[in-house]
């Protein structure tokens, strides 16, 4: 029985799982493993069912993805967006060693090949998706600034503070005083 990989671009969330997971049912795809970026199948997709299901992913904002590259791309947003958004357990080693490790290759190697693909650093991704959940967490108020520095992984809630105003021009307290959340969708960063 020959298998199948397929990657998919702009799963950012559980929900994108689930929606992925419905597509492939009405398609009668089995799927194997199914994580954010990734699908596998225990059987052989042929040309014109990936058609099908392309065309279903686009009706929900998802596209396949072909070019080698691209994939890689896709998996390095995957287990950035996984770890600051999905996971509750701080990463122990720092991001570059993560990446690497996860995908692996060479982080010199991946932060060209994102910089070059994606315009913007894999430094400065990483801290747009930081700012974006610290949004989130500041709207909910939950947590108080200092417990989101500390969950965050911040050396301090002055590290933190100085980041989400150069990224937003707010400071963490004008932001909480806004009313609506003002936060982007994970997949639009």
């Amino acid at each position: 029985m020959n298998s199948t990989v397929i990657y998919i671009k702009n799963m950012v969330c559980p929900r994108c799982i689930d929606a992925v997971k419905e597509i492939c049912n009405d398609l009668h795809i089995t799927v194997k493993q199914l994580q954010l970026g990734k699908l596998e199948s225990n059987a052989k997709i042929d040309d014109a069912l990936k058609s099908k299901l392309s065309k279903r992913l686009e009706e929900k904002g998802f596209a396949l993805l072909l070019e080698k590259n691209q994939k890689i791309i896709t998996q390095i947003k995957s287990l950035i967006v996984n770890q600051i958004h999905h996971t509750k357990e701080p990463l122990t080693i720092n991001f570059s060693d993560y990446i690497s490790k996860e995908l692996q290759h060479d982080y010199a190697y991946l932060s060209r090949l994102f910089s070059s693909i994606e315009g913007i650093t894999i430094e400065r991704f990483i801290l747009k998706q930081k700012i974006e959940h610290v949004k989130e967490l500041l709207f909910y108020k939950e947590y108080t600034l200092s417990e989101i520095a500390f969950q965050m992984n911040y050396s301090s809630v002055a590290h933190l503070s100085n980041q989400f105003k150069k990224e937003t021009g707010l400071s963490p307290t004008q932001f909480k005083k806004k009313n609506g959340p003002n936060h982007q969708s994970l997949d639009s960063i």
